[in-house]
């Protein structure tokens, strides 16, 4: 059965109690294809793989055989980081796990006949669908800006080249010249992110171009940590940073990436190097799989299933869930759920009640790491969030070094979570 968003909404106890038998499936193992190879599809990928112990036959389709994490790309392009140190490859997960890994992009799926097309001309057939695939960018949400002009003004929202061009360009700005940011609208990958981004610039300019301006366009009247950041800015970049939120016209802005320009409110700036954070949508292959409503893709938090579809799992940035931030400690949790309902349907496995966290850390300066996070639990309706902490102003230095040391700690376990 198709399910919709009527006979779909509060079905969590019908989806437990479905979970407790294996699915009926032809001969053969039960075969599950993952697109995406981020911190969600490589984690549920994994998961599915090392829990079933070789029961279910999963496949890995993800176009790049490097994949650049972008939760702390910022750092190096703050040159707190090698750009090899963010670089994981899929070895291990063919390896040690069984998985077949394809490197080709999927640019169709026939949910009736249940089959993944491959660019390369290969059909994948699946009795279960994860999508992981992140981000696109909505057309036209910054005027001026499309994804030609991402050379000259790079979103960078995707690590890897553009992180690369990103750094450089900011490095090669004149004695005194000015970086721009326009900030994408809620909701968007990652809430700090854009924001440890400036800091990270900040940084670089602080140390090789101390004259320098930041100008950052927000849509938004405020934005996660905006108390830890703004406090970061004044005690380490005093009168480098200015931000112009949505009260300030941050809200209409448009860019010229052949002249060079940013016009806030009317007001036009030349600048020297310029980051476009447009505002983000689901993957595309999500569109073409038809189980997106508006700009995501809606599940149910009990399993992490479509709500259009309930062979279709959907992880990470590009869901609609409810609560969690679209963050990679998010799609990582969320994966580690859908991987247990999967085999749980497939096999017959036991399936307990879905848990998630997330924390997000970024970093301001040396040593100085602020934090935000929660955990969540599903409901018929939603992934709800049940507590939360975050950093305070005005914390000690050593706690803020214990903060960031923390970070590090989390990048080395999530990575070899996701790729073993």
């Amino acid at each position: 059965m198709t399910l919709n968003r009527r006979n779909f909404l509060g079905a969590g106890a019908a989806v437990a109690a479905s979970l407790s038998a294996p699915m009926v499936l032809g001969a053969g193992k039960p075969r599950v294809v993952v697109i995406g190879g981020g911190a969600g599809g490589a984690t549920a990928a994994r998961y599915i793989a090392k829990g079933s112990k070789g029961a279910i036959d999963v496949t890995l389709v993800e176009p790049s055989r490097t994949y650049y994490t972008c939760f702390f790309s910022n750092l190096y392009i703050g040159g707190f980081r090698e750009l090899s140190s963010i670089a994981h490859s899929y070895g291990k997960l063919a390896s040690d796990y069984g998985i077949n890994v394809v490197h080709d992009w999927a640019i169709g799926i026939d949910r009736d006949a249940k089959t993944v097309s491959l660019a390369g001309g290969a059909k994948l057939p699946y009795d279960r669908l994860v999508l992981s695939p992140g981000i696109d960018f909505v057309d036209g949400a910054v005027p001026g800006w499309d994804v030609s002009s991402q050379n000259k003004m790079p979103h960078a929202y995707k690590a890897g080249s553009q992180t690369e061009l990103l750094k450089a360009q900011v490095e090669a700005m004149p004695e005194g010249g000015t970086f721009a940011m326009v900030a994408p609208p809620n909701p968007f990958r990652c809430p700090p992110g854009p924001y440890e981004r400036v800091s990270m610039i900040a940084h670089v300019l602080k140390e090789k171009n101390p004259t320098a301006k930041i100008i950052v366009a927000d849509p938004k009247p405020k934005f996660s940590k905006m108390g830890l950041f703004q406090e970061g800015w004044a005690n380490h970049y005093d009168g480098m940073i200015d931000w112009i939120g949505q009260d300030f016209g941050g809200d209409v802005v448009e860019v010229n990436a052949d002249e060079m320009t940013v016009s806030i409110d009317g007001e036009v700036t030349k600048v020297d190097a310029c980051n476009v954070i447009p505002a983000m949508k689901a993957g595309k292959i999500c569109e073409m799989a038809s189980i997106t409503e508006g700009n995501w893709a809606p599940v149910i938090g009990h399993t992490m299933q479509s709500r259009i579809d309930e062979n279709i799992h959907v992880l990470g940035d590009a869901c609609a869930q409810g609560d969690m931030p679209k963050s990679g400690f998010s799609a990582n949790s969320q994966a580690k759920v859908a991987a247990m309902a999967i085999r749980g349907a497939l096999t017959g496995s036991k399936v307990f009640p879905a848990k998630f966290s997330n924390t997000c850390w970024s970093l301001i300066d040396t040593d100085d790491g602020v934090k935000v996070g929660a955990t969540y639990e599903a409901t018929d309706e939603k992934i709800a969030k049940v507590d939360g902490f975050i950093s305070q102003t005005g914390e000690s230095g050593d706690l803020r070094k214990q903060t960031f040391e923390e970070s590090v700690g989390w990048y080395a376990g999530i990575t070899s979570d996701m790729f073993g």
